[in-house]
């Protein structure tokens, strides 16, 4: 954490006492040497180097019988008060005040308007304005139904329910109405802000710091705002007052009762520390040293500064216990983000690739095709991982959507991300920790169940050294609050559907009896039938040789017999050749991208008919790929494209392959 900034650069509190001691008063008077007696007329001139508090013995009442005359260097000021007058401090603390505000500011706007991305080296950052979009944020709690829509929607049909959060219904927010007064007219004394990882909590907070500062949020509403960064506390060990976590020196300005401040509170969630456990003696001021969570529980207690607002950040799994740590009986706000919109997506897009809009257009075009990788999209960092790659292979040269042709590779790299960056100190080891919530995925989709109980929770950890809280304090389930007619219920879940599915491919890859569950999945005529092909389609991209690259995949022991029986299972389906699963074949073919395999393959299926089959535009992608691993000396032998949706655009992207097969109707 950046060290706290002194009142005077470089100085510490013993040069600070010895500066106060040696500041020169000088006494005149008609007898400077006699004693000050009651008609004396006597003038007293007190001047401090640097700005600092003088205490002259000639002043010993409140109230001054002779003029005296304070000058400061720090203000340039000098100030005059006649006989008979109590002796003010306040008019030269509230310009100091402002001073003090108005080069907080300052610095603010320096620190905040860059931020470091996840692949960021040492001295690189962009503008936050070239990468903040706005959220999309509801203040109503949302019932468990309605999150288990948001959890299975995909495409278009996501689109259309995220469009239905807009509505009156669910009361939406903006960042600039979060202290807005409720329906009872009451402002709130805390809002908490929730979202998944990777949903742009953090982010928020940085652009409310740098706009505040810039004049153009909560002008009106706060005159001060204070940044806590929970990552940056995790770093402090032993006592602290409030003041000494501040990464800038304002406690003259809190010192002040009329000064209205915020206090933004980022990634409650990330804490290493207990509040619940820091105890009741708590302390009273901001200048208090005390545990750092006896400090910070003393802040949302309002035992200190109790007139000040909270704005704080926060994973939905600590949202209840952020919420009973806050002052008692104090209205609060909940505010949840939803992610980014339809609009949204296209504007991340075109601010990425802010240089080129056409370029921007054709992107978003070709991931809005992509119904998976469109719908992971609405989740920001997702979204900036796919523009980041896009970007990555055009500084190469290459094809700009090579590395993110497979759905895999953008879910297997969200977890790398996930793992890197949004988990607290793990106690476990990542293969536990992800077979774990394998195990929880796997039975998810068996009993067509996308929302968790505590109890189906416990009952998928099989380590005695794993516990409930080690996989809902990771960064992987989010939580919500089943209401019942007598009590509340805690609620699990993956962040989509498509991540769970996820998470079941990968335990079969992390799991020394996934080779035995593997075979059972491909020979299933189970229930969940319809549900095992994104399972199977992300297994064949998890034994993707490239994906090997990745740390927490580099563990996994039997990726090697997994391809095996994959790619024996695949050519059984190739030679049924059933016209309705063909689409699905060449994904998993796409999804391996293991171009001698995939070559052969096609080689097998011989005859390629998607008569009156409409195709996606992804499904033309796929069938490019797969078209350009046939070889010369083993062509497809026939394809037929009949009224399947083919267009203008989507025969010049097939183009290029279409001399691989040797009849073409």
């Amino acid at each position: 954490m950046a060290s706290k900034r002194p009142h005077q650069p470089g100085e510490t509190e013993e040069t600070k006492k010895t500066r106060q001691d040696e500041a020169e008063a000088s006494v005149t008077g008609a007898d400077a040497g006699t004693h000050m007696g009651d008609n004396s007329d006597v003038r007293v001139n007190i001047s401090a180097q640097g700005g600092s508090n003088v205490s002259a013995l000639a002043v010993s009442q409140s109230t001054a019988h002779r003029d005296i005359n304070i000058s400061t260097n720090i203000s340039n000021v000098h100030h005059h008060y006649g006989a008979g007058t109590s002796t003010p401090t306040q008019p030269a603390r509230e310009r100091d005040t402002a001073s003090i505000i108005a080069e907080y500011k300052t610095s603010v706007q320096s620190s905040y308007a860059k931020v470091k991305e996840y692949n960021s080296r040492p001295s690189e950052s962009v503008l936050l304005s070239e990468r903040y979009i706005k959220l999309q944020m509801v203040e109503c709690h949302r019932r468990p139904e309605e999150r288990e829509e948001e959890i299975r929607s995909r495409g278009k049909h996501l689109q259309q329910v995220l469009r239905s959060r807009s509505s009156e219904a669910y009361s939406p927010i903006t960042v600039e109405q979060l202290f807005r007064p409720d329906d009872r007219g009451c402002i709130p004394k805390a809002v908490i802000l929730q979202g998944h990882p990777g949903y742009g909590k953090s982010f928020t907070s940085q652009k409310i710091m740098l706009d505040w500062a810039s004049g153009t949020l909560f002008k009106d509403l706060f005159h001060l705002v204070l940044h806590l960064d929970c990552k940056e506390i995790n770093g402090i060990s032993g006592e602290c007052s409030l003041v000494d976590l501040l990464n800038y020196s304002t406690e003259d300005v809190l010192r002040d009762q009329k000064i209205k401040v915020l206090f933004l509170v980022d990634g409650f969630d990330e804490l290493k520390v207990s509040l619940v456990d820091a105890g009741s003696a708590l302390p009273k001021d901001p200048f208090t040293k005390a545990p750092v969570q006896a400090t910070l529980k003393a802040l949302l207690k309002g035992h200190i500064l109790p007139q000040c607002k909270l704005l704080l950040t926060t994973r939905s799994t600590a949202t209840m216990t952020l919420s009973s740590l806050v002052t008692d009986h104090c209205v609060q706000r909940f505010v949840d983000i939803l992610g980014f919109t339809k609009e949204a997506v296209k504007d991340h897009f075109h601010k990425f690739f802010f240089t080129d809009e056409h370029k921007a257009d054709v992107l978003f075009e070709y991931v809005r095709g992509n119904e998976i990788l469109y719908t992971s999209c609405f989740i920001p960092v997702i979204c900036w991982v796919t523009c980041t790659v896009f970007r990555a292979q055009e500084r190469k040269g290459a094809q700009i959507t090579k590395e993110l042709e497979t759905n895999t590779s953008i879910y297997a790299n969200f977890v790398s991300i996930l793992l890197e960056h949004h988990s607290r100190s793990l106690s476990l080891s990542v293969p536990v920790l992800l077979s774990s919530l394998g195990r929880l995925a796997e039975k998810g989709m068996k009993e067509k169940c996308v929302l968790f109980t505590k109890k189906d929770v416990l009952s998928t950890v099989s380590d005695p050294e794993c516990t409930v809280s080690h996989l809902t304090t990771g960064p992987f389930l989010c939580e919500l609050i089943r209401k019942t007619v007598v009590r509340t219920e805690e609620m699990f879940s993956f962040m989509h559907l498509s991540f769970q599915e996820f998470f079941v491919a990968l335990h079969y890859n992390l799991d020394q009896e996934g080779e035995k569950r593997l075979l059972c999945l491909l020979n299933s005529q189970q229930h969940w039938e319809s549900q095992r092909q994104p399972v199977i389609q992300f297994l064949f991209g998890l034994v993707n040789k490239e994906m090997q690259n990745l740390e927490y995949l580099q563990s996994t022991p039997y990726t090697t017999s997994i391809r095996r029986h994959l790619e024996k299972w695949i050519l059984e389906k190739v030679a049924e050749l059933d016209k309705s699963s063909l689409t699905f074949i060449l994904s998993c073919l796409h999804e391996l991208h293991e171009e001698e395999f995939v070559g052969k393959a096609m080689h097998d299926l011989g005859t390629l008919s998607f008569q009156n089959t409409p195709l996606t535009r992804m499904d033309f992608w796929v069938l490019r790929y797969c078209l350009l691993c046939c070889t010369s000396e083993s062509p497809l032998a026939s394809l037929d494209l009949w009224e399947c949706g083919l267009t203008a655009e989507m025969l010049r992207m097939l183009q290029p392959a279409l001399s691989k097969c040797q009849v073409l109707r």
